[in-house]
């Protein structure tokens, strides 16, 4: 069993992976920097958990955090609704499934559309 320092009390808090200050770690930017999703873009509906809202979800994005808030804020403004990017999903507020395919084709993105 091999122990790893986890605490400097010259740098603080040292990051498990690379053993480097937490604040000057390569291996957390680097993952935070990886675009998440294989870029087939996955259109649903959903209102599980909302309180009756419907929302419309656009998953596997293969894009950075600035890229994908940017393309939220484009599908959100066509869609003239409401919504947020977490966790690398974009939500939108209402059921606007159809205008949301139509404008990824346009922007270039083959979107499937999955569930009901």
């Amino acid at each position: 069993m091999s122990s790893r320092l986890v605490y400097s009390t010259e740098t603080g808090r040292l990051c498990p992976d690379c053993s480097q200050p937490l604040s000057a770690c390569a291996c957390k930017a680097a993952a935070r920097a990886r675009p998440q999703g294989d870029g087939n873009v996955r259109v649903a509906r959903e209102s599980k958990g909302r309180g009756g809202k419907t929302v419309t979800l656009v998953r596997r994005l293969a894009l950075d955090a600035a890229a994908l808030a940017a393309l939220g804020k484009q599908l959100r403004s066509a869609c003239g609704a409401g919504g947020t990017v977490k966790d690398g999903v974009i939500e939108i507020q209402g059921d606007h499934c159809d205008l949301v395919i139509e404008n990824l084709k346009k922007m270039g993105y083959s979107p499937k559309r999955i569930g009901g």
